[in-house]
């Protein structure tokens, strides 16, 4: 870093930049980064310095570490040397991105004062310094530190004790997006995981209530305690009101307490981090838990919906169907995979949207194309709410603007369906005035800053125009008289310089001064003004005349532009709303167009999606499998059909027990039936043949091998708290997709938990169910339960290899080929041959101990096991009497025996 150039500026402006006085005293300069740190604990402090932000203390110390950066030292405190690093206004950005997603978080401390007015004040003045705003996880909202696909969530949570009552609110402040919704402590983590907050605020009690401990120990630093005063529900009503402009919410919708208290939990933190600012926030929207479709945590994770196991985004789902054109089509349609429907006719709606497109791909792609001069409208409109927003967020308002109303003719004449009617309406409503003064008001190109100016279009303002051409005509007029300056001296290297001190002035050389000094007439026109080691610095009375009009017009230009600006911004929040509303129609014309882009390019069919519990799919496939098998232009992906359908007359859907070799497909054939049904769900048509699917309302999946060491969890006890909530949760509507239940055990073990999970699912939870084992035992289950079916993975063996087809066919598999696999993937011969022996051996022992006697032998599972019945003695035989009275584990062998002959005894007698 150049800091050299910094710290000359900063001593011309007066400013005492020591850390510590020679005596060791604090000084004026740390003595307020000092208090201002006190406000702010828990967060880095950009103190603001000329043209560097810079950390003191730890601060530095941690910012060094995280930025890579150099640590340097700046004085003394209390006889230690002060740790110190800074980093470059300009490039703050940057900086900010890797400290905030590293879950730092900062506090920005401008300049509130120009330097010269504290120089004013005295030699040693500390310019006039507070924090503007405070940055973190979920309230930034420059471009550089967002994704343009994702949201940035702020969450509050909030109970009501004496209810019980749990709600949450979600805020998007780049957005305006508010949203609230109730919850439960058993759905907690469901719902978090669903939306995928930055930044969760509680408050503090419930930040220490060991119930809420694993939830919060998940999101980890993300999770911050907040006074509960903040959270207050009697308050909540006024604070909101106040708010948002109104004097009372029951225009809003009716909500609960716990949803006011976690509302008004939301706003005070959004309040607190924007300090003087307040942005354009949406009415608050309330959400509900019955309209979507619930997936637990374990089953995002497995299913890789957003994310891969490895946290990567490509290998996604989402990655796999993203066709989106624009930044919030990208948001609206992961957050419509996130939250599935449940209802047939709002799915129906989504898909008729699709529909649209599917059938005249000509109006599709015509509207994608105009799409992709699309800029993020509600986000550079929150910027501006914020007064934090420049001349290029107007132009991207102009920009949007301009591709609604021409997206808006391109649908005008066309026969749509609800949903895309409806958008049409909110382009249509976009508001005209805005658009028209953005279009008068702004050059085709304008700077990043409004302080640069050059944004306002020539001709629309007269004032404006006249100081533009005063302030360039006076450049060319400082030109000519460089050149007239030099002819004049003879000096031809001769320079007319500016700076923010000295203003204009003429720059030679130190040995060429002579010109300009060596004579009294010289002297008395050429003023001397500063001497430098290499250089010498003079101006002119005609110089100082030119300086002070050319001073005048640019300050005059800019501060019209700078008008014309704020003109532009209040237009533009002032009709945020049906601005947002255009946004959004828009991001629900680019999700429809770009998922029936994706059903067209990929083969995909249209799901029928009603409220029975048929599941019926002919030839689904797995939609990221089959995209990756294109690109390594490998085998095609192999359809497989699934019907879970309940029989004909049957109420519930149907258990299909999956068998088949490793890397027979298992896996990935019970992922696609649960990926087909979240697309459906979500509104995209779905790749397969043909599918109907009956609204599922759960979806559990238990697919994969994982453990939870920080919690003391092996694989195996991680694969049974999945599989009890699965047990304890899953409904007849629900979908549930187990592998390899019981294999983290020994055999017997595992086949015993298999065993009971599968009669428990048959009869008390009665769902839809896919269950894949390599206990080949259970398959003769189907003898006994009538919703089971055997169903399995095609394999060929040819000259002692196996050749896995990947198809799914009734019918049970006898072998797991595990041999075969090990031999594959590389095992030593020698290891393979004696695994062969040891099996064949193995086998031949079992060969005659069917499973069928197994079944007789044991009763079915009964979902309410009968209670014990203790019966009277009086009531019980003489055996049963004797029996009762025996203690087995205190008999020795003598009288274990002597037992056994008096029992027969009895039995004689009974007899």
């Amino acid at each position: 870093m150049e800091r050299a150039s910094e710290h000359r500026g900063m001593a011309e402006e007066g400013e005492d930049r020591s850390a510590a006085p020679a005596g060791g005293a604090v000084t004026p300069m740390m003595a307020q980064y000092m208090e201002i740190k006190a406000l702010n604990a828990g967060y880095l402090l950009f103190y603001r310095m000329g043209d560097f932000y810079e950390l003191f203390f730890e601060d530095a110390e941690i910012a060094a570490r995280a930025l890579g950066i150099t640590l340097t030292k700046r004085g003394q405190h209390q006889g230690k040397d002060i740790p110190m690093c800074g980093v470059p206004v300009h490039a703050a950005d940057d900086y900010l991105q890797k400290l905030i997603g590293l879950g730092h978080r900062v506090a920005v401390c401008e300049q509130l004062e120009d330097p010269a007015e504290a120089k004013k004040r005295g030699s040693k003045s500390v310019v006039r310094r507070d924090v503007t705003r405070l940055v973190t996880p979920a309230t930034i909202t420059e471009d550089k530190l967002l994704e343009p696909g994702e949201n940035a969530y702020l969450l509050a949570l909030a109970r009501i004790r004496a209810s019980g009552q749990m709600a949450y609110a979600f805020i998007d402040i780049s957005t305006g997006e508010f949203r609230l919704g109730e919850t439960a402590p058993e759905r907690l983590l469901p719902d978090l995981t669903r939306i995928g907050p930055r930044e969760i605020v509680v408050p503090e009690p419930l930040f220490h209530d060991p119930e809420f401990r694993p939830a919060f120990d998940l999101f980890g630093r993300a999770v911050s305690p907040h006074p509960a005063a903040i959270f207050d529900s009697a308050t909540a009503p006024d604070r909101l009101a106040h708010y948002f402009g109104v004097s009372t919410l029951d225009g809003f919708g009716d909500f609960s307490r716990a949803e006011l208290a976690a509302a008004a939990g939301a706003l005070a933190y959004v309040e607190k981090t924007q300090v003087s600012e307040r942005p354009a926030l949406q009415r608050p929207q309330r959400e509900s838990s019955a309209r979507t479709l619930f997936i637990d945590p374990a089953t995002r994770a497995n299913l890789e919906l957003e994310r891969t196991l490895s946290g990567q985004r490509d290998g996604s789902l989402l990655k796999a169907i993203d066709r989106t054109a624009t930044g919030p089509g990208a948001r609206l349609l992961a957050g419509r995979l996130r939250a599935p429907l449940t209802d047939p006719q709002a799915i129906g709606e989504r898909l008729d949207s699709v529909a649209t497109f599917v059938a005249d791909d000509l109006l599709g792609e015509g509207l994608r194309a105009q799409l992709k001069a699309l800029p993020d409208m509600a986000r550079a409109l929150s910027r501006l709410s914020l007064n934090r927003g420049g001349p290029r967020d107007l132009l991207a308002l102009r920009e949007g603007l301009a591709v609604a109303g021409d997206v808006h003719q391109l649908l005008k004449s066309a026969d749509l369906p609800a949903e895309l009617a409806a958008a049409r309406t909110a382009l249509a409503d976009a508001p005209a005035d805005v658009s028209d003064a953005l279009g008068t008001a702004l050059a085709d190109e304008v700077p990043l800053m409004a302080r640069d100016g050059g944004f306002v279009r020539a001709g629309h303002h007269d004032e404006l125009d006249q100081m533009r051409r005063l302030r360039d005509e006076s450049r060319r007029v400082i030109a000519s008289l460089q050149a007239d300056y030099a002819a004049e001296t003879g000096v031809r290297s001769l320079k007319i310089k500016h700076n923010n001190v000295l203003g204009y002035f003429i720059e030679v050389t130190a040995g060429n001064a002579d010109a300009l000094t060596g004579t009294d007439e010289a002297r008395g026109r050429f003023i001397h003004r500063q001497t430098l080691a290499s250089a010498m610095r003079f101006t002119t009375t005609e110089l100082a005349d030119l300086e002070s009009r050319i001073a005048n017009a640019a300050g005059r230009a800019l501060e019209i532009e700078l008008a014309v600006f704020e003109q532009l911004r209040a237009l533009a929040v002032a009709h945020a709303d049906p601005i947002r509303e255009a946004a959004h129609a828009l991001a629900v014309l680019d999700v429809s167009a770009a998922l029936a882009d994706l059903a067209t390019s990929q083969g995909y069919c249209r799901p029928l999606v009603d409220d029975s519990r048929t599941f019926r799919i002919v030839a689904g496939r797995h939609p990221v499998v089959e995209q990756a098998l294109r690109r390594q232009a490998a085998d095609p992906f192999v359809a497989n059909d699934c019907d879970l359908s309940p029989a004909e007359g049957a109420d519930h859907g149907a258990l299909w027990l999956l068998t088949g070799p490793n890397m027979g497909g298992k896996s990935t054939f019970l992922r696609q039936n649960a990926v087909i049904a979240i697309l459906a769900q979500t509104g995209s048509f779905v790749p397969a043949g043909q599918a109907h699917i009956g609204v599922v309302d759960r979806l559990f999946s238990r697919v994969g091998a994982s453990d939870d060491l920080a919690r003391g969890r092996s694989t195996f006890m991680v694969e049974m708290v999945e599989t009890a909530a699965i047990l304890n949760q899953a409904g007849e509507n629900a979908l549930v997709i187990l592998d390899e239940i019981g294999r983290g055990t020994a055999t017997f073990d595992g086949l015993s938990i298999a065993w009971a999970t599968i009669e428990y699912l048959h009869a008390h939870n009665r769902c839809r169910t896919l269950f894949a084992t390599h206990f080949h035992e259970l398959t003769a289950l189907h003898e006994k339960l009538d919703r089971l079916a055997n169903v399995t993975m095609r394999v060929k063996e040819w000259q002692g290899d196996v050749v896995f087809l990947h198809e799914v066919g009734h019918g049970a598999a006898d072998r797991s080929y595990g041999v075969q696999v090990a031999r594959l993937a590389g095992l030593p011969e020698a290891v393979v041959e004696r695994a062969r022996a040891v099996l064949d051996q193995l086998e031949a022992q079992n060969r005659d101990k069917g499973t069928a006697s197994l079944i007789d032998d044991l009763p079915l599972f009964s979902a309410a096991p009968p209670q014990k019945k203790t019966v009277p003695k009086s009531a019980q035989s003489a055996i049963e009497a004797a029996l009762a009275d025996l203690s087995p584990d205190e008999m020795t062998p003598r009288t274990a025996l002597e037992a056994l002959y008096a029992l027969k005894a009895l039995a004689s007698k009974k007899d």
